[in-house]
């Protein structure tokens, strides 16, 4: 007995680590970097880009399947009282005699036919060739799309990350406000009471308390909405617990480099600019396959069957069939020099689209930049008033302490001092937000 219960006591501490290491497989708070990487495994664009670039992958194998031979089986049957096509069947059959045969009149022949055949392209102008190149530019293409969309996914993550920790920051000074009127709010009513303090004072602190609970509630739902966005980035559930690391402050970012680096790395790196190069590329592949119709074709190919009035197979009516095929189209109705006109049209918008894409990226490098700089300089800024607001905020609370001025003026000096918090919080999470801007812009995380 003593052994069974031992048994069950280590079982029991098993199960029990079992469940607490399954337990930690999942952070209980999220680091951005955590963050990031949960996104990465779970968030189901980046499983549709996987799955277009197996797409991209079987259009390869299709376009190679025009380098092997074309295999073919097949069983046909006919019947006919033809005199020409009843006596071709009866010769194929091996069982002509001129002995008892009315040539005009043959009656009825059943010929069964199994064949196999094969062919091979020996040339079509190098249709075949641009096909495969272009679809190895669509695997390299699709390559590009997953690597530009993890590219803005690892942007939008730090994005909402950030946002979440200025909405909980903010959130805190909204409930400081609020404890501090409250408190000053207390006190005036038992100033008022004793008929040290005039009514309107009691109601100014009201109407600013009222403002505090009101900022407070913004701030949480702004939380809430941040998380929620969060959690679908990181392909979460809405429900699902999450919480972001708060105890990790971020340092700020240092000042962009010059335009003219910033725009080399995004020429030589961004994902999405070298995807729309690579459609230009498939586009003029796609012109050649349009223009090689007007060349020759030229195709092999050989066959082996055996003719029989029924299905039993001998090896005396076997025949083999063997020859080269060239042709060239004389007159199609005009519909290659369309399929021509629509792949010029299509290289031109591939070319333009390209064009496009340049420009934007270069947009969005400069509104980064400008961006970044203008967050640093507002973080500098923001510093020095947060601390003039602090200690004009002391002075006056000292100065409401011993009567000299009125509440009005210390909720001057608070609000000011609250605007000077939520301002620096704004600029310094700016600040985080354009970095990850500018480093998606250049191509920084594919």
């Amino acid at each position: 007995m003593i052994h069974r219960t031992l048994w069950r006591l280590v079982f029991v501490l098993v199960l029990v680590l079992e469940t607490a290491l399954a337990d930690d497989t999942e952070p209980s708070q999220y680091s951005l970097e955590q963050a990031i990487d949960t996104a990465l495994a779970n968030n189901p664009e980046l499983g549709i880009m996987q799955a277009r670039i197996e797409q991209a992958n079987a259009q390869l194998g299709e376009s190679l399947a025009s380098f092997y031979p074309q295999i073919k089986a097949s069983l046909s049957y006919q019947h006919s009282d033809n005199p020409a096509q009843a006596f071709a069947m009866i010769i194929a059959q091996r069982r002509l005699s001129f002995a008892g045969n009315d040539f005009n009149h043959p009656g009825g022949v059943d010929n069964y036919r199994p064949q196999v055949t094969a062919t091979y392209s020996l040339f079509r102008g190098g249709q075949d060739y641009y096909r495969k190149q272009a679809a190895e530019l669509g695997i390299e293409t699709s390559e590009l799309e997953k690597a530009a969309t993890r590219n803005q996914l690892v942007n939008n993550v730090t994005a909402a990350y950030y946002g979440e920790l200025a909405a909980m920051e903010a959130h805190e000074i909204s409930r400081r406000s609020i404890t501090a009127v409250q408190s000053e709010l207390d006190q005036s009513r038992i100033r008022f009471d004793a008929g040290t303090v005039l009514k309107s004072d009691v109601l100014s602190l009201e109407v600013q308390l009222a403002e505090a609970k009101d900022a407070e509630i913004q701030a949480a739902n702004a939380i809430e909405l941040a998380q929620s966005m969060l959690k679908t980035l990181l392909g979460l559930p809405v429900n699902a617990p999450f919480t972001i690391d708060t105890t990790r402050q971020a340092a700020l970012p240092a000042s962009p480099a010059v335009f003219d680096e910033l725009l080399n790395q995004a020429l030589s790196n961004h994902p999405e600019l070298q995807a729309a190069q690579k459609r230009v590329a498939m586009a003029e592949r796609q012109l050649d396959v349009a223009q090689a119709a007007h060349l020759p074709r030229a195709d092999a190919f050989v066959s082996y069957g055996s003719d029989s009035k029924d299905l039993a197979f001998s090896s005396n009516r076997d025949n083999v069939t063997a020859g080269v095929m060239v042709e060239v189209d004389v007159f199609s109705g005009f519909a290659t020099q369309e399929k021509i006109k629509k792949a010029e049209h299509e290289l031109t918008a591939a070319q333009e689209a390209a064009r496009q894409t340049r420009l934007r990226i270069e947009q969005q490098l400069k509104s980064a930049q400008i961006k970044l700089q203008d967050a640093l300089s507002r973080v500098d800024v923001s510093t020095v008033a947060v601390k003039a607001a602090e200690e004009a905020l002391r002075l006056v609370n000292e100065q409401r302490q011993a009567g000299v001025v009125t509440v009005t003026r210390y909720i001057e000096a608070e609000v000011a001092r609250d605007k000077a918090h939520t301002r620096q919080i704004t600029a310094r999470f700016d600040a985080l937000r354009a970095e990850a801007e500018l480093k998606q812009a250049t191509g920084y995380w594919q």
